[in-house]
């Protein structure tokens, strides 16, 4: 069974309703019980950091994910979900996050050209970095959902996929047991669902 974190902010029902598609049972909640029985987790998020984060923290779920995470339970952060995985987020201000990978969320102004909309939203191609076993249902260039207005750098150690959006920016990370996708799975048509489905064979 796949947990999905519930503290809040997430598009949960359609990531439910993605699981549900490719026949993987799944349950959006925030119990810790559940979320320590469950085979996998995804941590989901849209809007700010700090708020995602202030969230996570008054609900002690936060040490729950670091808990799972060392016990070497996969998971996967999905849009803000991934930028919450990192050390710190530089979203109005400077806010710590999980810590879970190293690297830093940075505003998307003044690193894409002035030509380009912020918020990035929209489809892009997926540029490959590193093997992965997300990718073992996908191939190279192909395209997913991306909203964000701000991105993960410094990461070079975990970066498994890029995206062009004027310059090259973060698309996936993994390091060992850890994972993310800055853009929606959930909304990215079969790739999203295949990427979802080699998340639940794992390896």
């Amino acid at each position: 069974m796949i947990a999905i974190i519930d503290y809040g902010v997430g598009n949960l029902f359609s990531l439910v309703s993605s699981f549900k598609m490719i026949g993987v049972p799944a349950a959006a909640t925030s119990d810790p019980k559940v979320i320590k029985s469950a085979d996998k987790l995804i941590l989901p998020g849209v809007g700010a950091f700090s708020d995602a984060i202030d969230k996570l923290r008054s609900s002690g779920l936060d040490k729950l994910i670091k808990e799972q995470a060392d016990a070497g339970k996969d998971i996967m952060g999905i849009c803000l979900g991934m930028q919450l995985l990192f050390k710190k987020s530089f979203e109005y201000g400077e806010h710590e996050g999980l810590g879970l990978l190293s690297g830093n969320v940075v505003p998307m102004k003044g690193v894409v050209p002035e030509n380009l909309k912020i918020p990035h939203i929209g489809w892009n191609a997926l540029k490959f970095k590193k093997p992965s076993s997300l990718f073992r249902y996908i191939k190279e260039n192909d395209c997913v959902y991306f909203v964000h207005s701000y991105y993960a750098t410094d990461c070079s150690d975990s970066v498994i996929a890029t995206a062009e959006y004027g310059v090259e920016l973060t698309a996936a990370v993994e390091n060992g047991n850890i994972k993310g996708c800055q853009f929606h799975p959930e909304k990215s048509g079969e790739v999203g669902l295949n990427i979802l489905r080699a998340f639940c064979k794992g390896g």
